[in-house]
């Protein structure tokens, strides 16, 4: 049934001006008649829900990075990650649901003859797109996990695949992506209609690899003996990498269930009350009278005791009730809200950490990268770029003088920048350490720095489980993974 629902998503979102029903007699069951155009975009709606989704049962990113807490139940504000099988869940969507849909896609596009009038180039850009995807979880995988399973993953000859090293695996994944971006080439198309982030543009798919690739080097920049890979990898991407807002990697959501952004689903449809921006986030933001504010949030209460403020967070890790706080915006659960997996806003800011760290310019050359990145963001949201300079003149955000080290400077910005992309909130605390998060006082464990493995690996891949987990000092949150190293 999965299958016959992303045909349905792919039908409309392809062929909105044709009713051919006829298509729904295929049999789509067997993901190998399924043409591997409909599994890629199967595959990239997957990836984004994932993401973007605030279902406690999913993913609890937002949580995490301390930008949202919840209502009435609050365990997982609390960091408990198991009673509810997190991180199983978060594991079976992007190996199930995306990895194995792009690994059926790639297969079946290889295996689809050439049509008379194709041009060759299309396949080699079609495949290439599918490894840019490929690597792009995988990172996602390991940056959760740690050492997870890759050489014999997918393959069903091996029902209890081993776990690989995660810097190995991050390592071959950058040779992956090398290969990947050679073979992307502007002579040719893609996927068209079924590519919902950019149309098939191959440009802009040349930007996103470059821009992952970025990402990657800065990922393992703190690791002594990568120094060299992590210098090239950087200073080879960042000539070709996101220039502007026009090349947001944002995934197009629909109008109409069942393709609507994740949020909508989680914060409207489903008629509940969970979640209130957290006081971490707005108190932060509150001080630094950031114009992004009226985006993020709904002033819907107000302070008597301190009426020049909008915006009350509610208490992180606390049990909140959901009028007494402010809201979270509109904007975000309009239905096609879109979901982001990289944006230039975080182009820039990776430009001016790399700066700092000497990869890629010099530390002179970071203020201008940050500010970039910070007015991207405002502009973004839907700012203006008088609301950016006059943001960028505050005290305590600009560049030359806001309080800290440069780590906390762009830390805490970036953070900010991140509110709509949580995962990267939480991996830029684990890298710069900043800003600082203090756990809840009922949190059964400190800030998590990484998902513990699911329960289900234990009991099904035993051996591979106990081999892994002792591989990264235990099955722990607060085991720091090997990129982690301050």
């Amino acid at each position: 049934m999965k299958k016959i629902f992303f045909i349905l998503f792919t039908a409309i979102i392809t062929t909105s001006c044709s009713d051919d029903l006829e298509k729904l007699n295929e049999n789509v069951k067997d993901p190998a008649n399924v043409p591997g155009e409909v599994l890629f975009t199967s595959a990239q709606k997957s990836l984004v829900d994932q993401m973007m989704s605030t279902n406690v049962n999913d993913n609890v990113f937002r949580l995490l990075s301390q930008y949202w807490t919840e209502t009435v139940y609050t365990d997982e504000s609390n960091y408990d990650l198991v009673t509810r099988t997190i991180p199983e869940q978060h594991w079976q969507y992007l190996y199930k649901d995306v990895l194995k849909d792009l690994d059926q896609s790639a297969k079946n596009i290889t295996d689809t003859p050439l049509g008379l009038t194709e041009n060759p180039l299309d396949k080699q850009n079609k495949l290439a797109i599918i490894e840019v995807l490929n690597v792009y979880t995988y990172a996602i995988l390991v940056e959760t996990f740690g050492d997870v399973p890759y050489s014999q993953a997918l393959n069903l000859a091996y029902k209890t695949p081993k776990y690989d090293d995660g810097l190995t695996i991050y390592k071959d994944l950058i040779v992956r992506l090398n290969k990947a971006i050679t073979n992307l080439n502007t002579a040719g198309q893609s996927f068209g209609g079924n590519d919902r982030i950019y149309s098939g543009d191959i440009s802009k798919w040349i930007k996103f690899a470059n821009t992952l690739k970025l990402r990657l080097g800065i990922t393992i920049s703190d690791i002594p003996s990568e120094a060299a890979l992590a210098q090239a990898t950087v200073s080879s991407a960042a000539p070709f990498v996101f220039s502007s807002n026009l090349d947001n990697a944002d995934f197009k959501y629909l109008t109409a269930t069942p393709n609507t952004n994740p949020l909508y689903v989680d914060l409207v449809a489903s008629g509940r009350s969970d979640f209130v921006p957290a006081n971490t986030l707005v108190d932060v933001m509150n001080d630094l009278n950031d114009p992004r504010r009226s985006k993020y949030f709904d002033s819907n209460v107000d302070d008597p005791t301190t009426p020049e403020v909008e915006y009350i967070g509610g208490t992180n890790g606390g049990s909140n009730s959901f009028p007494n706080f402010t809201h979270i915006s509109p904007t975000l659960q309009v239905p096609d809200f879109p979901g982001t997996l990289l944006d230039y806003a975080q182009t820039e800011f990776l430009l001016a950490e790399a700066a700092e760290r000497n990869l890629y310019g010099t530390p002179a050359t970071a203020a201008a990268h940050y500010n970039a990145a910070i007015t991207a963001s405002i502009l973004d949201w839907g700012g203006t770029e008088t609301e950016a300079a006059t943001y960028l003149l505050t005290p305590n955000v600009a560049y030359s003088t806001a309080p800290g080290t440069w780590k906390q400077k762009i830390g805490t910005q970036s953070w900010i920048a991140y509110y709509n992309n949580s995962f990267e909130g939480w991996s830029v605390y684990r890298r710069l350490d900043y800003p600082v998060l203090i756990a809840p006082a009922d949190a059964v464990s400190a800030i998590p720095l990484r998902y513990t493995y699911p329960i289900i690996e234990q009991s099904l891949n035993k051996s591979s489980y106990t081999a892994a987990s002792q591989a990264i000092g235990g099955d722990n949150v607060d085991t720091k993974l090997f990129w982690d190293k301050f």
